[in-house]
Formats: structure tokens, sequence, C-alpha cells
């Protein structure tokens, strides 16, 4: 595995006073994903769980549907850690790169699409569980903890500030994973591919916590995943709110103390519910 971290040299300036003073940064580093030897793709990344993440992206994309979907998945060389190569069984298709670009950044988790349309009908065909009917409900006191739980597990955060996170919360409240990134759809995709090999699809009646803000990408990744509940600490967008409502998600921003805006799916979020939990 690559460095997570690395130390540099910085002047730090306060209060007037000046000095030089190391400084702990969160590396971010691009991934090569090749399928069957052929580059595909190319995202930016923090080092570290790169095939669950490489497993976890090549899902929301719908190109497999399972891990028996997959023959190996492991980097090409020691000492290039930067490229991974996903071979498949023969019966599943490989994507015509030339429709596509799938070259994203750390900050975006479906820039690769070429339209909006296009990204509608990969997420409208690719979704593969009800999660409408999906009527576990949720008890708001629940999730306002979430926040400062995922905080106590960001390792990479608290010694550089500058890391995305996502945690995975199983309907009992229990923390079953956490992942950090510069990108926040990359920690997902890194949650949800270790989910994926364990066999553990789909995620019925469990909540996702992401750090930031909640786009649209987020939304569709956990969608694919069959999460009901994503919350955030930060805003969602007009698009991540549309497609919620469409998909019958419960999204939660701003959850942050004892408040929190319950965008869609609030029947999950209800004190009938709740009540009925009890």
């Amino acid at each position: 595995m690559g460095r997570v971290t690395d130390r540099r040299r910085v002047q730090r300036i306060h209060q007037g006073e000046r000095g030089f003073r190391a400084d702990t940064l969160i590396v971010e580093e691009p991934l090569e994903i090749q399928l069957n030897g052929e580059p595909l793709s190319v995202t930016m990344r923090t080092p570290g769980d790169d095939v669950d993440l490489a497993l976890g992206w090549l899902y929301a994309e719908g190109i497999i549907t399972s891990f028996e979907d997959v023959v190996t998945a492991k980097h090409c060389m020691d000492s290039d850690l930067n490229v991974l190569d996903v071979r498949l069984r023969p019966h599943i298709a490989v994507p015509d790169r030339a429709g596509r670009g799938f070259t994203v950044s750390g900050a975006c988790g479906t820039c690769g699409t070429s339209s909006l349309e296009a990204l509608r009908e990969v997420t409208a065909k690719a979704v593969r569980w009800p999660i409408r009917d999906d009527a576990a409900p949720v008890d708001p006191v629940a999730l306002t903890a979430l926040p400062d739980r995922l905080r106590g597990s960001q390792k990479a955060f608290a010694r550089t500030g500058g890391v995305h996170a996502a945690g995975l919360y199983a309907p009992d409240g229990t923390e079953l994973a956490v992942r950090e990134d510069v990108g926040r759809h990359n920690a997902v995709d890194k949650i949800v591919g270790e989910r994926l090999r364990a066999g553990a699809l789909p995620l019925a009646g469990h909540v996702l916590m992401v750090s930031g803000r909640v786009g649209y990408e987020i939304v569709q990744k956990a969608a694919m995943a069959g999460i009901p509940v994503l919350a955030a600490v930060s805003a969602p967008s007009t698009l991540a709110v549309d497609l919620a409502a469409e998909l019958g998600m419960t999204l939660v921003g701003f959850l942050r103390g004892d408040s929190m805006n319950v965008y869609t799916g609030t029947s999950r979020t209800s004190s009938s519910q709740a009540a009925s939990s009890a």
C-alpha cells in the first residue's frame, strides 16, 4: 500500500511571527484502472484499498453486477501501485471507452459521463434494489450521533485536516466500515467494493454517512448498493435531492448537533415509524 500522508516543509505565519515547520499532507495520486489489461479510467485518489475502490467504481458504473464477475484484481507491478488491472469473466462486456470519457478527478464521481441523460439512463438501468420498498425506520436521535462517530474514526483527517470520509452503519447502529480519501466518492466506492467482495449487498436498512456535501454521484452509488438512508454534515445538491426522491431514499443534510434537514424519504424518520420500531 502507498503512503496515505506525507510531510512537507511550510512557512508558518502566526500573529506576525514567521518560521518554518513540517506539515502533514494527505497524499493524492492517480490510479489507472485497467480492464483485461486495457486502460479504462484514471482517478485521483488517496492510496489504500485500491482493489475495493476499483470494484466499487465498476459496480457503480454497472460494468459488474457481483464479485463473481471478477477473475482477478491486482496492481500490475509491485513497484507501481498506481496501476490496477481487473480481469473479468469472458461473458462480461467491456464498455466502449470511446463512447465515454472515464478520466475523473478527486472531486467528482460522474464527471466522465458524456451527458446527464446518459447518466440518468445508466442509473435507471443499473439500480438493482427496490430502495423505496425498504421501509425500515431510522431514529433521528441515532442519526445525530453519527457525525462525531465518523470524525472519531478519521485518522487521516486528524493528521491532515484535508480528507473526506464515508462511514457505513448497520441497522442496529454498529459501525461496519469507515474509509477516507481525497475524493468523497472514492471513499464511498471503497466501502461498496469491500461489501461487494464480502457478498453483503444489498445493504438494506443501512445508513451511509459522508463528510462534506452530497452530490448526484453519492446518491447514485448509495442506491446501487441498496442503501436506503444517506446522511451528510453539509448540503445536498438539487440533482441529489431529485434522484433520492425518485428512488425513495431518505436523504439527510446539515446533520450537526441535534438538528438536521430531511430532504426526502421523511416517512422513515417520522415519529410514528420510530415508535413502531421500539
